[in-house]
């Protein structure tokens, strides 16, 4: 019996990996066989995610400290990898941040900030990896994880900045697909809804958001841990050889509307 979505022997690293849906994702791979680098700006926490999903799964797991604003940091993460793991199969970009304010109040440095985690780290990680690994190897899997808000506006929030950079995930997607599809590299984007993690669920449980998802969620409620993990797996699959450039939402009908 042919197991579609077996990761065995792959490397694969997660950035933004030290709580949330990084860490969910991480653990997604990790159940079906990743070896996994979980890779953000707080080393004692990376090391703890680690620690955990060795413990949980038996995979192997290598705790890379980076902020992906830095090119130099970014380099040099990848290459600590390379010389550690000997490849890398699997990206998945999910470093992000999110300034919320309304629009007329938005400062040069809040947007260029936005910009330059969301967007430019997004594409100097896949630049290193590609360029060290997946090039030269013929095979890769990017997954970045842009936003339903990277595809619509909305009342709810102010966050202009988030929209622009994750709008502009969505088009980046497309054109790394385009450009290293010969390579044998997919690129895809995940667009998730709002999903309950330990940071949005007291936000998420209060009257306005139950209101709002009643209102604009087809499904009527927001994502729950482990919603989102099918879809990375898929795509991080080798099983899933002609998916490129597509950009995914989960977010329960949210932008069907």
């Amino acid at each position: 019996m042919k197991n579609y979505f077996d990761l065995k022997g792959q490397v694969a690293i997660v950035t933004g990996c030290s709580t949330g849906l990084g860490v969910q994702m991480a653990k997604a791979l990790a159940n079906q066989g990743a070896a996994i680098v979980p890779v953000a700006r707080r080393q004692e926490m990376i090391e703890k995610v680690a620690k955990e999903i060795n413990e949980e799964f038996g995979v192997e797991t290598f705790p890379v400290k980076c902020d992906i604003t830095s090119t130099e940091q970014v380099e040099a993460m990848v290459d600590k990898v390379l010389e550690k793991c000997g490849r890398i199969d699997i990206l998945i970009n999910n470093a992000g941040t999110g300034a919320v304010a309304p629009a007329e109040d938005i400062t040069d440095d809040q947007f260029r900030n936005e910009m330059d985690i969301d967007l430019f780290g997004t594409f100097k990680v896949s630049r290193a990896v590609a360029k060290k690994a997946m090039i030269k190897a013929k095979y890769g899997r990017i997954i970045n994880i842009a936003s339903m808000y990277g595809l619509v506006g909305n009342k709810v929030a102010g966050s202009a900045p988030y929209h622009a950079a994750k709008g502009g995930v969505v088009n980046l997607t497309r054109a790394l697909a385009a450009e290293w599809g010969k390579y044998g590299i997919t690129v895809n984007s995940i667009c998730p809804g709002y999903f309950y993690t330990d940071l949005t669920r007291e936000t998420l449980d209060s009257d306005f958001f139950q209101q709002n998802a009643r209102t604009m969620i087809p499904e009527e409620r927001y994502g729950n841990t482990g919603e989102l993990d099918v879809a990375a797996i898929f795509l991080a699959s080798p099983s899933a050889s002609y998916v490129t450039g597509v950009n995914l939402p989960v977010d329960g009908g949210y932008t069907c509307m």
